[in-house]
């Protein structure tokens, strides 16, 4: 036993798909659950909860076992000390939202007096208070995740876990939304587990990242090691570098097919080489006085990537380019048509495996 806020070890089997992994939180830390489609980030939670049973493993809140099979210690959801905020905030339609609040503590027994004491209370700490006897219909999509979120405040937990909880918001609506979520994750005591898509979110709102892929942690670090130094090609994506695996020697990095990328310092053995696609220059024909790191590449494919283009290219290397609108004009560039690459040498970040 221990005295963490949240100590797991998570492993459920359903069909061919195994999950894996091992969890920890102290109090008044947020951990983010970074990670593709499929690769477990909602079963972890779910099996938190209590809606998954483990396979094998364990959950303790608080120093508290939940569910360990070996020993058969089982504790159904709704007498664990967590609160969980889903994406569809799955309020109850014909309830106010004081009473939606109240509902947690009158499931533990509280009388109905106490529970909306406590109610009204979780309400006002999202900032809700004036909205106490409105039904979820007459509440914007911000405002309903905010009774979730007091919802489960409410039941003043160990451990929150949140589902995606702002992926159903507009854009304008998500900035407010996570912006409260932020502040109360700051005042909250106990732990919380943050599942999301949106790289944004886990840097603002937690402050350590978990990247899980096919069922296993492939990652994990405070935001600014994560993006720093990528160790998957999703991680690479999410944060927007170009990323390869390879062997150090000297100061070039042997990467698929032998290609010889050149970096800034000695290296030696298995490393990562990563570049941001800003770093990539495009030339109609090889420069004069070329980068260490030329290469004939060809066009797959571009689109508008924030104020400038992305262009995919394939050759002996496959890299994301960004250029202006103004080169890629200047430079006809459609896919099929053959450009010169280039990295300056300085630009390329090489790590260890």
């Amino acid at each position: 036993m221990t005295d963490k806020a949240l100590d797991a070890r998570l492993v459920v089997r359903r069909g061919e798909f195994e999950l894996d992994v091992p969890l920890e939180a102290g109090a008044g830390e947020t951990i983010a659950l970074l990670g593709p489609n499929g690769a477990g980030k909602s079963t972890a939670l779910r099996a938190v909860a209590g809606l998954l049973p483990l396979s094998e493993g364990h959950v303790a809140v608080g120093g508290r076992e939940f569910d360990r099979p070996e020993t058969d210690v089982w504790v159904p959801p709704q007498d664990r000390t967590i609160g969980v905020v889903f994406q569809e905030y799955l309020l109850f339609p014909h309830m106010t939202a004081l009473d939606n609040a109240a509902f947690g503590p009158r499931r533990k027994g509280k009388g109905k007096a106490e529970a909306r004491a406590i109610a009204r209370r979780a309400l006002e700490r999202v900032g809700l208070a004036d909205f106490a006897d409105r039904k979820p219909r007459r509440l914007s999509g911000g405002q309903a995740q905010r009774v979730a979120l007091a919802r489960a405040l409410a039941l003043e937990p160990t451990l929150l876990l949140l589902d995606e909880p702002l992926a159903a918001l507009d854009a304008a609506t998500r900035l407010e939304t996570r912006a409260e979520l932020h502040r109360q994750l700051g005042e909250h005591e106990g732990a919380a587990v943050l599942v999301t898509h949106d790289p944004i979110d886990a840097l603002i709102l937690a402050d350590r990242l978990l990247v899980i892929e096919d069922g296993r942690v492939v990652q994990s670090g405070s935001g600014p090691e994560i993006t720093s130094r990528p160790r998957t090609e999703y991680v690479a994506k999410l944060v927007g570098l170009n990323l390869f695996a390879g062997t150090g020697e000297g100061t070039a990095v042997r990467i698929g097919g032998g290609f010889p990328l050149e970096g800034a310092e000695k290296v030696d053995g298995p490393v990562f080489a990563a570049f941001p696609p800003s770093a990539v220059a495009l030339y109609p024909q090889r420069p004069e006085g070329s980068p260490r790191n030329t290469w004939e590449a060809t066009v797959t494919s571009l689109y508008r990537h924030g104020d400038s283009l992305r262009v995919n290219l394939t050759g002996p290397v496959d890299v994301a380019a960004d250029v202006t609108p103004a080169a890629a004009g200047s430079l006809a560039l459609e896919p099929g048509l053959t450009v010169w690459a280039s990295v300056k040498a300085q630009e390329v970040h090489v790590y260890p495996d």
